[in-house]
């Protein structure tokens, strides 16, 4: 969905120049040519780019997701896709996954501002979880 991500990023250059960009790898270097922006690249997502973006969300680094894909068709890297897509759950990060879904959040007020983030209560986790494998 490459092509469709750079055909949506074009119409809205000027909402995405307000924001620090994070992309995996040949998407970046795509969005970057394609945009004339600055692109902070990792590493291709079937190389471990897609843990490194699931790692700025835990992180609280990286505040919102834009990943399109086919529903219609298989996704190479299928596990990593769904760890990054969990972990941005977990962490209660804006996730668009089609152009309608992006364009509502990127220019949504909210999104434009800055916001909190509520992020789950890892320690108690911790805790809770110890306690039951203790007893």
């Amino acid at each position: 969905m490459k092509g469709l991500m750079l055909s949506w990023a074009k119409k809205n250059r000027d909402h995405l120049a307000k924001h620090q960009l994070v992309a995996t790898g040949t998407t970046g270097y795509l969005l970057e040519s394609e945009l004339d922006l600055s692109i902070d690249k990792l590493f291709s997502g079937p190389l471990g780019g897609d843990q490194q973006i699931g790692a700025e969300i835990a992180e609280g680094k990286t505040h919102g997701l834009f990943f399109f894909w086919d529903p219609f068709e298989p996704l190479p890297h299928d596990p990593d896709i769904k760890a990054l897509l969990r972990i941005a759950a977990v962490w209660n990060i804006p996730v668009a996954c089609n152009p309608a879904t992006a364009e509502l959040l990127l220019t949504s007020e909210g999104f434009n501002a800055p916001c909190e983030v509520e992020v789950p209560d890892y320690d108690l986790y911790l805790k809770e979880r110890a306690d039951t494998l203790l007893s």
